[in-house]
Protein backbone atom coordinates (compact mmCIF):
# COMPACT_ATOMS: atom_id res chain seq x y z
CA UNK A 1 0.00 0.00 0.00
CA UNK A 2 1.48 3.01 -0.97
CA UNK A 3 2.28 5.56 1.98
CA UNK A 4 3.70 9.22 2.24
CA UNK A 5 6.36 8.03 4.10
CA UNK A 6 7.26 5.59 1.15
CA UNK A 7 7.58 7.74 -1.28
CA UNK A 8 9.27 10.67 1.30
CA UNK A 9 12.07 7.80 2.05
CA UNK A 10 12.98 7.35 -1.74
CA UNK A 11 13.34 11.02 -2.21
CA UNK A 12 15.14 11.83 0.69
CA UNK A 13 17.47 8.88 -1.08
CA UNK A 14 17.36 10.90 -4.70
CA UNK A 15 17.68 14.45 -3.14
CA UNK A 16 21.47 14.46 -3.59
CA UNK A 17 21.09 13.23 -7.46
CA UNK A 18 18.71 15.71 -8.08
CA UNK A 19 20.93 18.52 -6.93
CA UNK A 20 23.82 17.40 -8.22
CA UNK A 21 21.57 17.03 -11.68
CA UNK A 22 20.22 20.78 -11.12
CA UNK A 23 23.13 22.42 -10.50
CA UNK A 24 25.14 20.23 -13.57
CA UNK A 25 22.64 21.35 -16.14
CA UNK A 26 22.50 25.16 -14.33
CA UNK A 27 25.98 25.52 -15.12
CA UNK A 28 25.89 24.52 -19.09
CA UNK A 29 22.52 25.99 -19.78
CA UNK A 30 21.44 25.84 -23.74
CA UNK A 31 19.02 28.62 -25.08
CA UNK A 32 16.06 27.32 -27.19
CA UNK A 33 15.69 24.77 -29.79
CA UNK A 34 19.47 24.70 -28.90
CA UNK A 35 19.07 21.83 -25.43
CA UNK A 36 21.29 19.53 -27.95
CA UNK A 37 23.87 18.37 -25.01
CA UNK A 38 20.63 19.31 -21.81
CA UNK A 39 19.24 16.51 -23.86
CA UNK A 40 21.92 14.36 -24.25
CA UNK A 41 22.70 14.39 -20.67
CA UNK A 42 18.65 14.34 -19.72
CA UNK A 43 18.64 10.59 -21.64
CA UNK A 44 21.91 9.62 -19.83
CA UNK A 45 20.24 10.10 -16.49
CA UNK A 46 16.98 8.54 -17.79
CA UNK A 47 19.00 5.47 -18.96
CA UNK A 48 21.13 5.05 -15.86
CA UNK A 49 17.54 4.73 -14.06
CA UNK A 50 16.25 2.29 -16.57
CA UNK A 51 14.64 3.99 -18.96
CA UNK A 52 14.02 3.31 -22.60
CA UNK A 53 14.24 6.73 -24.16
CA UNK A 54 12.75 8.03 -27.67
CA UNK A 55 14.01 11.41 -28.54
CA UNK A 56 14.22 13.48 -31.72
CA UNK A 57 10.15 14.80 -30.64
CA UNK A 58 9.71 18.70 -31.74
CA UNK A 59 13.71 19.36 -32.07
CA UNK A 60 15.72 17.84 -28.43
CA UNK A 61 12.63 16.85 -27.12
CA UNK A 62 12.45 13.83 -25.49
CA UNK A 63 10.28 11.06 -23.73
CA UNK A 64 10.25 7.59 -21.28
CA UNK A 65 7.27 5.68 -20.44
CA UNK A 66 7.02 3.99 -17.04
CA UNK A 67 3.84 1.13 -16.91
CA UNK A 68 2.14 0.30 -13.99
CA UNK A 69 2.07 -3.02 -12.34
CA UNK A 70 -0.99 -2.58 -10.72
CA UNK A 71 -3.66 -2.72 -13.54
CA UNK A 72 -4.48 -1.28 -16.58
CA UNK A 73 -5.53 2.03 -16.87
CA UNK A 74 -4.89 5.82 -17.73
CA UNK A 75 -2.04 7.34 -19.49
CA UNK A 76 -0.16 10.59 -17.39
CA UNK A 77 1.86 12.81 -18.68
CA UNK A 78 4.47 14.65 -16.75
CA UNK A 79 6.32 17.50 -18.58
CA UNK A 80 9.52 19.51 -17.59
CA UNK A 81 10.89 22.17 -19.77
CA UNK A 82 14.77 22.49 -20.79
CA UNK A 83 15.57 25.27 -22.17
CA UNK A 84 17.85 28.67 -20.82
CA UNK A 85 17.39 32.82 -21.55
CA UNK A 86 20.11 34.86 -23.15
CA UNK A 87 20.39 36.59 -19.68
CA UNK A 88 24.27 37.15 -18.24
CA UNK A 89 23.80 35.35 -14.78
CA UNK A 90 25.25 38.00 -11.74
CA UNK A 91 24.93 35.38 -9.16
CA UNK A 92 28.32 34.32 -7.33
CA UNK A 93 27.92 30.20 -6.73
CA UNK A 94 29.35 27.25 -7.27
CA UNK A 95 26.94 26.53 -10.03
CA UNK A 96 26.61 30.15 -11.97
CA UNK A 97 26.40 29.73 -16.04
CA UNK A 98 29.47 28.83 -17.41
CA UNK A 99 28.23 30.06 -20.83
CA UNK A 100 28.39 33.61 -21.63
CA UNK A 101 25.13 35.72 -21.43
CA UNK A 102 22.83 32.08 -21.10
CA UNK A 103 21.60 31.20 -17.93
CA UNK A 104 18.67 29.52 -16.65
CA UNK A 105 17.34 32.40 -14.65
CA UNK A 106 13.29 31.09 -15.14
CA UNK A 107 13.80 27.53 -13.33
CA UNK A 108 13.88 25.27 -16.39
CA UNK A 109 16.80 23.49 -14.63
CA UNK A 110 14.75 22.92 -12.16
CA UNK A 111 12.22 21.81 -13.61
CA UNK A 112 13.75 18.82 -15.33
CA UNK A 113 15.59 18.11 -12.25
CA UNK A 114 12.53 17.51 -10.44
CA UNK A 115 11.22 15.61 -13.04
CA UNK A 116 14.07 13.20 -13.37
CA UNK A 117 13.59 12.57 -9.29
CA UNK A 118 10.27 11.79 -10.16
CA UNK A 119 10.91 9.39 -12.49
CA UNK A 120 13.34 8.11 -10.57
CA UNK A 121 11.08 7.47 -7.44
CA UNK A 122 7.73 6.11 -9.68
CA UNK A 123 10.40 3.63 -11.07
CA UNK A 124 10.53 1.84 -8.01
CA UNK A 125 7.13 1.84 -7.15
CA UNK A 126 5.27 0.40 -10.41
CA UNK A 127 3.05 -1.98 -8.58
CA UNK A 128 1.59 0.73 -6.80
CA UNK A 129 -0.14 2.16 -9.65
CA UNK A 130 -2.29 1.27 -12.74
CA UNK A 131 -2.28 2.55 -16.44
CA UNK A 132 1.21 4.41 -17.65
CA UNK A 133 3.18 7.48 -16.70
CA UNK A 134 4.78 8.94 -19.53
CA UNK A 135 7.76 11.68 -19.36
CA UNK A 136 7.77 14.81 -21.58
CA UNK A 137 11.45 16.91 -21.05
CA UNK A 138 10.62 19.65 -23.57
CA UNK A 139 12.60 21.83 -25.71
CA UNK A 140 12.33 25.56 -26.79
CA UNK A 141 9.46 26.80 -24.06
CA UNK A 142 11.31 30.47 -24.10
CA UNK A 143 10.94 30.84 -27.58
CA UNK A 144 7.81 30.93 -30.46
CA UNK A 145 6.62 28.57 -31.51
CA UNK A 146 7.22 26.73 -28.47
CA UNK A 147 8.50 23.74 -28.18
CA UNK A 148 5.05 22.12 -26.62
CA UNK A 149 3.43 22.62 -29.99
CA UNK A 150 6.19 20.98 -32.20
CA UNK A 151 6.43 17.48 -29.55
CA UNK A 152 2.05 17.79 -30.27
CA UNK A 153 2.96 17.56 -34.11
CA UNK A 154 5.39 15.41 -33.62
CA UNK A 155 2.91 13.17 -31.68
CA UNK A 156 4.09 13.13 -28.49
CA UNK A 157 0.66 12.60 -27.03
CA UNK A 158 -0.19 9.77 -29.12
CA UNK A 159 1.19 5.77 -28.68
CA UNK A 160 0.31 5.86 -26.38
CA UNK A 161 -2.13 8.40 -26.00
CA UNK A 162 -2.06 10.67 -23.09
CA UNK A 163 -4.86 11.41 -21.19
CA UNK A 164 -4.10 13.89 -18.52
CA UNK A 165 -0.92 16.30 -18.17
CA UNK A 166 1.16 17.93 -14.74
CA UNK A 167 3.18 20.40 -14.98
CA UNK A 168 4.76 22.43 -12.45
CA UNK A 169 6.75 26.00 -12.68
CA UNK A 170 9.34 27.79 -9.75
CA UNK A 171 7.52 30.25 -8.26
CA UNK A 172 9.54 32.86 -5.87
CA UNK A 173 6.32 34.21 -4.56
CA UNK A 174 6.01 31.40 -2.08
CA UNK A 175 8.63 29.91 0.48
CA UNK A 176 10.23 26.76 -0.74
CA UNK A 177 8.05 23.36 0.38
CA UNK A 178 5.00 25.49 -0.42
CA UNK A 179 2.49 24.59 -3.42
CA UNK A 180 -0.07 26.87 -5.59
CA UNK A 181 -3.04 25.63 -7.77
CA UNK A 182 -5.35 27.69 -9.75
CA UNK A 183 -8.60 25.55 -11.14
CA UNK A 184 -9.80 27.14 -14.89
CA UNK A 185 -8.05 29.69 -16.59
CA UNK A 186 -4.93 30.02 -15.49
CA UNK A 187 -2.74 32.37 -17.71
CA UNK A 188 -3.04 34.21 -20.69
CA UNK A 189 -2.56 34.17 -24.54
CA UNK A 190 0.36 36.13 -25.69
CA UNK A 191 0.11 37.82 -29.06
CA UNK A 192 3.34 40.05 -30.25
CA UNK A 193 1.86 43.47 -32.02
CA UNK A 194 3.85 45.61 -34.25
CA UNK A 195 1.85 49.02 -35.69
CA UNK A 196 3.57 51.27 -38.15
CA UNK A 197 1.96 54.96 -38.69
CA UNK A 198 3.32 56.12 -41.74
CA UNK A 199 2.67 59.80 -42.40
CA UNK A 200 4.36 63.06 -43.90
CA UNK A 201 6.62 65.04 -41.92
CA UNK A 202 7.96 68.19 -42.43
CA UNK A 203 8.62 71.28 -40.47
CA UNK A 204 7.38 71.53 -37.48
CA UNK A 205 6.51 75.09 -37.03
CA UNK A 206 4.33 74.30 -40.17
CA UNK A 207 2.51 71.23 -39.19
CA UNK A 208 -1.10 71.64 -41.46
CA UNK A 209 1.76 71.22 -44.76
CA UNK A 210 2.25 67.56 -42.75
CA UNK A 211 0.54 64.33 -41.55
CA UNK A 212 1.66 64.17 -38.27
CA UNK A 213 2.62 60.19 -37.30
CA UNK A 214 3.41 61.50 -33.65
CA UNK A 215 -0.75 63.05 -33.00
CA UNK A 216 -2.03 60.26 -34.83
CA UNK A 217 -0.20 57.60 -32.42
CA UNK A 218 -1.67 59.27 -29.70
CA UNK A 219 -5.09 58.89 -30.99
CA UNK A 220 -4.65 54.89 -31.85
CA UNK A 221 -3.04 54.33 -28.34
CA UNK A 222 -6.26 55.98 -26.91
CA UNK A 223 -8.89 54.28 -29.40
CA UNK A 224 -7.13 50.66 -28.75
CA UNK A 225 -6.96 50.91 -24.97
CA UNK A 226 -11.20 51.21 -25.21
CA UNK A 227 -10.93 47.88 -26.71
CA UNK A 228 -9.91 46.88 -23.11
CA UNK A 229 -11.92 48.80 -21.27
CA UNK A 230 -15.13 48.83 -23.19
CA UNK A 231 -15.13 45.90 -26.05
CA UNK A 232 -13.97 43.10 -23.72
CA UNK A 233 -15.91 41.28 -21.13
CA UNK A 234 -14.72 42.60 -17.72
CA UNK A 235 -14.84 39.17 -16.36
CA UNK A 236 -12.45 37.85 -19.13
CA UNK A 237 -9.70 40.00 -18.47
CA UNK A 238 -6.84 41.33 -21.13
CA UNK A 239 -4.12 43.60 -21.75
CA UNK A 240 -3.03 45.92 -24.17
CA UNK A 241 0.43 47.34 -23.43
CA UNK A 242 2.78 48.30 -25.98
CA UNK A 243 6.29 48.86 -24.71
CA UNK A 244 8.42 50.34 -27.26
CA UNK A 245 8.03 53.55 -29.86
CA UNK A 246 10.13 54.71 -32.40
CA UNK A 247 10.01 57.74 -34.51
CA UNK A 248 11.97 57.26 -37.99
CA UNK A 249 13.51 60.39 -37.92
CA UNK A 250 11.92 63.66 -36.44
CA UNK A 251 13.39 66.36 -33.59
CA UNK A 252 12.25 69.44 -31.42
CA UNK A 253 11.47 71.30 -35.07
CA UNK A 254 11.37 67.98 -37.44
CA UNK A 255 7.71 66.16 -37.57
CA UNK A 256 8.76 62.49 -38.84
CA UNK A 257 7.64 60.56 -41.15
CA UNK A 258 7.24 56.94 -39.65
CA UNK A 259 6.10 56.29 -35.94
CA UNK A 260 6.81 52.50 -35.20
CA UNK A 261 5.17 51.00 -32.00
CA UNK A 262 5.82 47.48 -30.74
CA UNK A 263 3.67 46.05 -27.94
CA UNK A 264 2.05 42.46 -25.86
CA UNK A 265 -1.91 41.57 -25.88
CA UNK A 266 -2.89 39.17 -23.59
CA UNK A 267 -6.15 37.47 -23.08
CA UNK A 268 -8.15 34.83 -21.19
CA UNK A 269 -10.34 33.95 -23.22
CA UNK A 270 -9.43 32.49 -26.50
CA UNK A 271 -13.30 34.29 -28.15
CA UNK A 272 -12.52 36.97 -27.08
CA UNK A 273 -8.86 37.04 -28.05
CA UNK A 274 -10.02 36.84 -31.73
CA UNK A 275 -12.72 39.35 -31.77
CA UNK A 276 -9.86 41.83 -30.27
CA UNK A 277 -7.53 41.25 -32.52
CA UNK A 278 -10.41 41.68 -35.35
CA UNK A 279 -11.48 44.52 -33.56
CA UNK A 280 -7.96 46.34 -33.46
CA UNK A 281 -7.40 45.94 -37.07
CA UNK A 282 -10.90 47.72 -37.83
CA UNK A 283 -9.08 50.41 -35.63
CA UNK A 284 -6.23 50.73 -37.74
CA UNK A 285 -8.15 50.52 -41.25
CA UNK A 286 -10.64 53.71 -39.73
CA UNK A 287 -8.15 55.58 -37.98
CA UNK A 288 -5.90 55.51 -41.25
CA UNK A 289 -8.93 56.92 -43.46
CA UNK A 290 -9.79 59.55 -40.91
CA UNK A 291 -6.27 60.95 -41.10
CA UNK A 292 -5.21 60.50 -44.30
CA UNK A 293 -2.43 57.85 -42.63
CA UNK A 294 -1.31 54.71 -43.81
CA UNK A 295 -0.90 52.11 -40.51
CA UNK A 296 0.25 49.06 -40.83
CA UNK A 297 -0.39 46.37 -38.33
CA UNK A 298 1.38 42.97 -37.91
CA UNK A 299 0.14 40.28 -35.40
CA UNK A 300 2.43 37.76 -34.52
CA UNK A 301 0.63 34.83 -33.17
CA UNK A 302 1.88 33.51 -29.93
CA UNK A 303 0.97 30.69 -27.05
CA UNK A 304 -3.45 30.45 -26.67
CA UNK A 305 -4.36 30.31 -22.80
CA UNK A 306 -3.48 27.87 -20.19
CA UNK A 307 -6.74 26.78 -18.61
CA UNK A 308 -6.23 23.95 -15.72
CA UNK A 309 -9.00 21.26 -16.07
CA UNK A 310 -11.41 21.96 -13.28
CA UNK A 311 -11.56 18.27 -12.27
CA UNK A 312 -8.03 17.48 -12.55
CA UNK A 313 -6.82 20.87 -10.54
CA UNK A 314 -9.27 19.85 -7.28
CA UNK A 315 -8.05 16.36 -7.49
CA UNK A 316 -4.52 17.17 -7.26
CA UNK A 317 -4.90 20.28 -5.02
CA UNK A 318 -6.89 17.54 -2.59
CA UNK A 319 -3.65 15.36 -2.97
CA UNK A 320 -1.10 18.12 -2.26
CA UNK A 321 -2.75 18.62 1.01
CA UNK A 322 -2.70 14.75 1.33
CA UNK A 323 0.98 14.80 1.23
CA UNK A 324 1.95 18.43 2.30
CA UNK A 325 -0.76 19.39 4.59
CA UNK A 326 -3.06 22.63 4.10
CA UNK A 327 -0.46 25.44 5.37
CA UNK A 328 2.08 24.74 2.73
CA UNK A 329 -1.09 24.21 0.27
CA UNK A 330 -2.46 27.56 -1.90
CA UNK A 331 -4.84 28.90 -4.23
CA UNK A 332 -3.66 31.32 -6.31
CA UNK A 333 -4.97 33.49 -8.49
CA UNK A 334 -5.46 34.04 -12.26
CA UNK A 335 -1.62 35.75 -14.06
CA UNK A 336 -1.73 37.29 -17.72
CA UNK A 337 1.54 35.76 -18.09
CA UNK A 338 1.88 33.07 -20.53
CA UNK A 339 3.52 29.53 -21.28
CA UNK A 340 3.54 27.40 -23.71
CA UNK A 341 2.22 24.24 -21.34
CA UNK A 342 -1.22 25.91 -22.60
CA UNK A 343 -0.57 24.00 -25.82
CA UNK A 344 -0.90 20.60 -24.06
CA UNK A 345 -3.70 22.08 -21.69
CA UNK A 346 -5.99 22.62 -24.96
CA UNK A 347 -5.44 19.40 -25.95
CA UNK A 348 -6.06 17.41 -22.52
CA UNK A 349 -6.80 17.86 -19.07
CA UNK A 350 -4.48 19.40 -17.56
CA UNK A 351 -2.70 21.18 -14.29
CA UNK A 352 -0.18 23.44 -14.15
CA UNK A 353 0.68 24.23 -10.35
CA UNK A 354 3.59 26.09 -8.73
CA UNK A 355 6.67 24.98 -6.88
CA UNK A 356 7.90 27.37 -3.76
CA UNK A 357 11.28 28.26 -3.92
CA UNK A 358 12.12 31.30 -2.18
CA UNK A 359 14.08 31.61 1.22
CA UNK A 360 13.59 35.15 1.98
CA UNK A 361 16.41 34.91 5.07
CA UNK A 362 18.51 34.13 2.51
CA UNK A 363 17.75 36.58 0.21
CA UNK A 364 16.91 33.83 -2.46
CA UNK A 365 13.81 36.30 -3.38
CA UNK A 366 14.55 37.32 -7.04
CA UNK A 367 11.67 37.29 -9.77
CA UNK A 368 12.33 34.95 -12.89
CA UNK A 369 13.86 36.22 -15.45
CA UNK A 370 16.44 38.67 -13.78
CA UNK A 371 20.22 38.08 -13.82
CA UNK A 372 19.96 36.82 -10.02
CA UNK A 373 17.23 34.26 -10.06
CA UNK A 374 18.15 31.34 -7.49
CA UNK A 375 16.20 28.96 -5.76
CA UNK A 376 16.50 27.45 -2.39
CA UNK A 377 17.83 23.95 -2.98
CA UNK A 378 15.53 22.33 -0.46
CA UNK A 379 12.76 22.69 -2.45
CA UNK A 380 13.73 19.36 -4.32
CA UNK A 381 12.69 17.52 -1.11
CA UNK A 382 9.46 17.83 -1.46
CA UNK A 383 8.89 18.35 -5.52
CA UNK A 384 9.52 15.29 -6.91
CA UNK A 385 8.19 12.94 -3.64
CA UNK A 386 4.55 15.66 -4.91
CA UNK A 387 4.55 15.05 -8.58
CA UNK A 388 4.75 11.00 -7.40
CA UNK A 389 2.32 10.97 -5.35
CA UNK A 390 -0.08 12.90 -7.48
CA UNK A 391 0.64 10.54 -10.15
CA UNK A 392 0.04 7.47 -8.13
CA UNK A 393 -2.84 9.09 -6.87
CA UNK A 394 -4.20 10.14 -10.12
CA UNK A 395 -3.83 7.10 -11.69
CA UNK A 396 -5.38 4.93 -9.07
CA UNK A 397 -8.35 7.30 -8.60
CA UNK A 398 -11.72 5.60 -9.12
CA UNK A 399 -13.64 7.23 -12.53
Amino acid sequence: MLTKDKINKLSEQVFAEVKAIRRHIHKHPELSFEEKNTAAYVQSKLEAAGYEVETGIGGFGLTALLKGEAGEGKCLGLRADMDALPIQEANNTEYVSRNPGVMHACGHDVHTASLLGTAMILSELKDQFKGMVKFVFQPGEEKLPGGASLMIADGVLEDPQVDMMLGQHVFPDLPWGNYGFCAGPYMASTDEIYVSIIGKGGHGAMPHKCVDPIVIMAQFINQVQTLVSRKSDPLKPVVLTFGKVNTRGGATNIIPDQVDLEGTFRAMDEEQREELLDELDRVCTHLARATDSVIKLKVIKGYPSLTNDTKLTDHAFRYAKEMLGDDNTHTLPKRMTAEDFAYFSNKVPACFYRMGIANEERGINSPVHTNTFDIEEKAFETSSALMAFLAIRLLNESE
